[in-house]
């Protein structure tokens, strides 16, 4: 029978997308791992493939569609065999499992009965949700009476496939269409929240307020809405707490001066922000029950330190992660973190490249900010808000009035995560590692 392809979840907090391009066309022969289209997620553009063969049927979703909900039917795919006649047009989908093949003599009875027209075209969970099998392995699993639910895929992100079944003992027949039909409503009732107006004020009540003044509306796109529901849980669910120092940066700048010249030859120009990645990456060596994240009933810490770097986008914002930063060289660290940056920039990030992580650092020296606090990125455990360096008097080691070039930074903390001694034992590391930048290299 035609499989629906469906909108998949590209990312983990993926729940909408658009369908930017497809890359096949109705009537092109696919295999698995083939690619059918481009989808734009919350964070990226990414390409979708095929995971199994056969035939595009239908095409249910044309390209440029936003707002495309998560597992819901975008194409059909047809297996050798099949036509587009075997799709039901009325609906969009691929026709049921009962009226794409013949019923047996013994089930004549069952098929013609009103809830075999409305049972589902793939099995589904208790729960509502779909499970992913092949119509071959659906076939086998009604002939031997499997209950899919209890059957543990082995092909493609976890799809039921032949061999799966095909061994299995048989079992519990599936829910009967009725039991189906009963969870259906309450499944279709959960629909997800729209994004919210401030706290305490409904979108009716924002537009009245400001009903006679000229004003545009922006349309939220995937990240905005990603942006919003994660810095509102993190500000409503994480205990933060705020940690400053200034730092003095002349030893580090004259440095980094001395390493730039010797690097010309080979094309490599350290930033600051390069040392200041690799400063944190050496505290949490230094400080390792500080390298840890929250993990809802329990404390995950680390053993790498893999820190993520907050970049700038049109319309939002990255964090990509380097990955085991302590074990890196400044030059090669400065060359990841510019690649990271360029692909963010182009959305061009795959979900490995920015998930995950115990630490976040946010620069925003560049744009001439003193000091800000910076919100958490749940699950990781601090975040180091960076602000320009200045050059300041200060009051020199032997008493003497001097100028020195003083940066400013905030650590804040999850407090569930770390405690405030500990927090500053963090910073404090951070601040030897910057003013004695030598030791970055020992």
């Amino acid at each position: 029978m035609p499989t629906e392809i469906l909108m998949p979840a590209l990312s983990p907090t993926m729940e909408e997308g658009t369908l930017a391009k497809w890359l096949v066309k109705e009537g092109d022969t696919v295999s698995a791992g083939d690619l059918l289209a481009e989808i734009e997620t919350d964070k990226a553009t990414m390409e979708f493939e095929a995971v199994d063969e056969g035939t595009i049927g239908k095409i249910l979703v044309p390209e440029g569609t936003e707002n495309v909900k998560v597992n819901s039917p975008i194409a059909v795919l047809l297996e050798e065999g099949e036509s587009a006649d075997d799709i039901d047009s009325d609906a969009g989908q691929a026709k049921p499992a009962q009226e794409a093949a013949p019923a047996k003599d013994e089930d004549t009875a069952t098929a013609k009965a009103p809830e075999a027209a409305s049972a589902p075209p793939a099995p589904k969970t208790a729960d509502g949700g779909r499970i992913f099998a092949s119509p071959l392995a659906r076939r086998i699993a009604a002939d031997k009476g499997l209950d899919l639910g209890q059957i543990e895929g082995s092909g493609p992100r976890g799809r039921i496939v032949k061999a799966d079944v095909a061994s299995a003992a048989p079992g519990a027949r599936p829910a009967q269409a009725s039991a189906g039909a009963e969870a259906a409503p309450a499944a279709s009732g959960a629909a997800p929240a729209p994004a919210s107006a401030p706290a305490g004020l409904g979108t009716e009540a924002v537009l009245k307020m400001y009903e006679g003044r000229d004003y545009e509306e922006v349309k939220l796109d995937g990240m905005r809405k990603t942006i919003a529901a994660r810095l509102t849980e993190a500000k409503q669910t994480i205990p933060h707490f705020y940690l400053r120092r200034d730092i003095q940066l002349d030893a580090l700048l004259k440095f980094r001066g001395e390493l730039n010249k010797q690097l010309e030859g080979r094309g490599v120009k350290l930033s600051v922000n390069d040392f200041i990645i690799k400063a944190c990456a050496l505290a949490l060596q230094a400080v390792p029950t500080a390298n840890a994240v929250w993990a809802g009933d329990r404390v995950l810490q680390l053993k790498p330190s893999d820190v993520a770097v907050a970049v700038a986008i049109e319309g939002g914002l990255f964090t990509p992660v380097l990955k085991d930063a302590e074990a890196k060289s400044l030059s090669t660290l400065s060359a990841e973190m510019k690649d990271l940056a360029a692909r963010a920039r182009d959305r061009k990030l795959a979900p490995h490249e920015y998930q995950g992580g115990t630490f976040a650092v946010s620069n925003l020296g560049m744009y001439g900010i003193d000091n800000f606090d910076a919100v958490i990125n749940p699950p990781h455990g601090a975040i180091l808000a960076v602000g320009a360096g200045v050059k300041k008097p200060i009051v020199g080691k032997d008493g003497e009035l001097t100028s020195a070039t003083i940066m400013s930074v905030t650590l804040s903390v999850d407090h569930r995560v770390i405690d405030g001694a500990l927090g500053a034992e963090l910073l404090q590391q951070i601040v030897e590692n910057l003013e004695n930048p030598m030791l970055m290299l020992a």
